[in-house]
Formats: C-alpha cells, sequence, structure tokens
C-alpha cells in the first residue's frame, strides 16, 4: 500500500520497471526525511483509541462491545482492540486503565 502511494506521487507506473529501492531513494530526495505510512496509521489510531477510551460516550460503548447483538455470518473478524493489543503490548483491560491515567 505505502509503495503504490510513493509511486503515485512519484508518477512511476507499475509498467516502468523502477525498483522499490530506486522509489524509496526518489521518495527520500523529493520529500526528505519522513516516517513510514503504517508507523503514521498505527500512532494516529493508538492516539484515537486514547481519546475515544477516555470519554464517555456512544464510541466508548461500541469500542468495549457492550452494544447488545449476534454475530454476523462467517469468519472471525480482526476487531479494533486486537490492534490495540498487537500495537501496545498490553492486554485490552489494561490498556484502558493506563490511558485513563
Amino acid at each position: 500500500m505505502e509503495m503504490r502511494c510513493y509511486r503515485k506521487i512519484l508518477h512511476i507506473s507499475y509498467k516502468d520497471h523502477v525498483t522499490n529501492e530506486e522509489v524509496r531513494a526518489k521518495i527520500q530526495q523529493a520529500i526528505g526525511p519522513h516516517e513510514d505510512l503504517l508507523t503514521i496509521v498505527k500512532r494516529r489510531n493508538l492516539q484515537w483509541y486514547g481519546h475515544v477510551s477516555r470519554s464517555s460516550g456512544l464510541a466508548k460503548t461500541i469500542l468495549e462491545g457492550t452494544v447488545k447483538g449476534g454475530r454476523r455470518q462467517g469468519g472471525q473478524r480482526q476487531r479494533w482492540e486486537d490492534n490495540i493489543r498487537e500495537w501496545s503490548g498490553l492486554e485490552f483491560g489494561k490498556s484502558l486503565r493506563v490511558v485513563e491515567n
């Protein structure tokens, strides 16, 4: 996903035989030092999680999974709290206590 964005910024088609290393070097020259796209997305998601978990609204109720209802048909989907657990290295309950402090 990140390389696709970089190629669009630089107007490089996939038909052009340009390696990913060359694309990264050109991006480095064009915009200078920068964070990876995935790092930015993870950081912003964790910031939003902290914001919502400190509030007391509908978003927090939905995030905690206390809404009544059944489950959908099909395979198990990745949940928001699974990402939080993976990125922060803390269990969901512990991360809620850390955010509130």
